[in-house]
């Protein structure tokens, strides 16, 4: 976790929730890009958001992660987010509990062994992991 300077206080952020809400920040104002600082495991949120079809693309320049958003008819294709293993409380899965999400619209995005990935890719390869986030 990398810690923000407030004053004399220092903020443990959580860089996934974060990342998260800056793409819904940016998409209620319908911005096309977004850019927060990177990580290897932001990346590899980015790279499946992309593989799945919820973001045009994505790039790193210097220290940063720039997200394009995708809209269709001037609707953002992420509806909705939600971080679910958090510092406090982590969340894990079997792969043998792996069901589909919202009726196989949404997404579940996991922590394995081999890597960041859908959860359906996970239960394919039979693996489990840390629930990082779930998008619709």
């Amino acid at each position: 976790m990398w810690r923000r300077q407030a004053g004399n206080y220092k903020i443990n952020m959580d860089r996934i929730a974060d990342f998260l809400t800056r793409i819904r920040n940016a998409q209620a104002r319908e911005t096309k890009e977004v850019s927060t600082i990177n990580s290897k495991v932001l990346e590899g949120i980015a790279g499946v958001l992309k593989e799945e079809g919820f973001l045009e693309n994505y790039k790193v320049t210097g220290k940063d992660l720039v997200v394009t958003l995708k809209y269709i008819d001037n609707e953002p294709v992420i509806r909705e987010s939600k971080r679910v293993s958090k510092s406090g409380v982590r969340k894990y899965i079997k792969y043998t509990d792996i069901k589909p999400f919202v009726n196989g619209l949404g997404i579940r995005i996991l922590s394995t062994s081999k890597g960041i990935m859908t959860a359906s890719k996970a239960r394919k390869q039979k693996l489990g992991g840390e629930i990082l986030c779930e998008l619709w």
